[in-house]
This record gives structure tokens, C-alpha cells and sequence, in this order.
């Protein structure tokens, strides 16, 4: 199984490890799945930037960024070289080691888990 350790930019909120993700899966399904907080307006069809993540480790193991994404991602709050969205961060192997950075996101209006 994949292991996924999602920090956050707000440092209130405590780091959460998830030990059992399946490749296949997006970090927004991994996310909603754990109980980790992460916005998303769309329903994960990237469509939005409001799923938007920092892949802080272990960017070889999703999926590649498509054009349409990083369109997306230009629009998001505080974009860097390491922003994808969370929705189209596919988890290509079950050994995988990822971490993910959630941007502060009380300026964002949108679903919560």
C-alpha cells in the first residue's frame, strides 16, 4: 500500500499519515477517504482549483500534469512549481511515497469533507 503524509500550511491542524492508499485512487479520494480536510468545488473533475495541493515528495509516482490541469492551477491561491490539484493526482504504485502540502484554505468558499 501506498503511504501518503499530508501536511498543512495552517500548522494548527496536525499532520495526518495514511498507510493504506491504493494506487488508482486520487490524494482528493485518499483525502475524503481519511478524514483529511481538502476543498473541492467541482467533484474532482478538474474543473476548479479549489483541491489545490503542494506534492512535496514523490511527484514520479502520479500521474503526469496535463495542460487542462495546469490551466487550473494558474488560478489557484499561491501556485508553485510543486502545485497540482488533489483531484487529478493519480497514485500510480502501491509502494508509492508521497507527500502532500494543503495550502491554508480559509480563504477559499468551498465543499468541505
Amino acid at each position: 500500500m501506498a503511504k501518503i503524509k499530508f501536511t498543512f500550511e495552517d500548522k494548527s491542524i496536525d499532520p495526518v499519515t495514511v498507510d493504506n492508499a491504493e494506487s488508482g485512487f486520487s490524494i482528493l479520494e485518499i483525502a475524503e477517504d481519511n478524514d483529511v480536510h481538502l476543498n473541492h468545488n467541482c467533484g474532482g473533475v478538474c474543473a476548479c482549483s479549489t483541491c489545490h495541493v503542494y506534492v512535496e515528495k514523490g511527484d514520479k509516482y502520479l500521474e503526469e500534469i496535463s495542460d487542462k490541469e495546469e490551466d487550473f492551477i494558474d488560478r489557484a491561491i499561491n501556485p508553485r512549481i510543486e502545485s497540482r490539484l488533489g483531484c487529478q493526482c493519480i497514485i500510480l504504485k502501491d509502494d508509492a511515497d508521497i507527500e502532500i502540502q494543503i495550502p491554508d484554505q480559509s480563504d477559499i468558499i468551498g465543499h468541505e469533507h
